[in-house]
């Protein structure tokens, strides 16, 4: 009865041992995941020199955002609360149009002209993320393109 038990282990051990392959094999061709640089017709009427979204795989890596108005290079007045709420709008529409939403949302970065005014940024950020809350980092600059408050860059799941 000893040796049958020792049998059924190692035959056991043996079907669940990853697949090997022998030395002279030919290894097997991975095919590379094509790219897909994602920018509307809008936004390319703004002539600016990179792409709205990246698409790799399923994970879509979105350039900043600002807290402009939609298809224009204006940001919202008010300072950084309004502009936060525009730039997390703008973040929105962008990812509803791939195939994806906030709740899918894996990783923001938050640059702010003014770390003092974090605080303010932070809260309407928060509005958007009620379930899923992404990681995110942050860092002050010296300055935003278009002398904006706020830049939010993220990378989202999408189908």
């Amino acid at each position: 009865m000893k040796n049958l038990i020792i049998i059924a282990v190692a035959l056991m051990t043996w079907s669940c041992a990853p697949e090997t392959k022998a030395p002279d094999a030919e290894p097997a061709e991975v095919q590379p995941i094509e790219a897909e640089y994602i920018s509307p017709n809008e936004f390319q009427q703004m002539n600016l020199p990179f792409s709205q979204v990246v698409k790799y795989g399923n994970v879509l890596y979105l350039s900043g955002q600002l807290g402009n108005l939609p298809g224009t290079l204006n940001l919202v007045e008010g300072g950084i609360g309004p502009e936060t709420a525009q730039t997390m709008a703008n973040i929105k529409a962008v990812l509803e149009a791939n195939n994806s939403s906030m709740d899918q949302v894996i990783k923001c970065t938050c640059m702010l002209a003014d770390m003092a005014e974090w605080p303010a940024m932070n809260e309407e950020y928060a509005k958007f993320f009620p379930n899923n809350k992404p990681a995110r980092s942050a860092l002050g600059a010296s300055g935003l393109a278009l002398g904006a408050r706020v830049e939010i860059e993220c990378m989202a799941y999408a189908k």
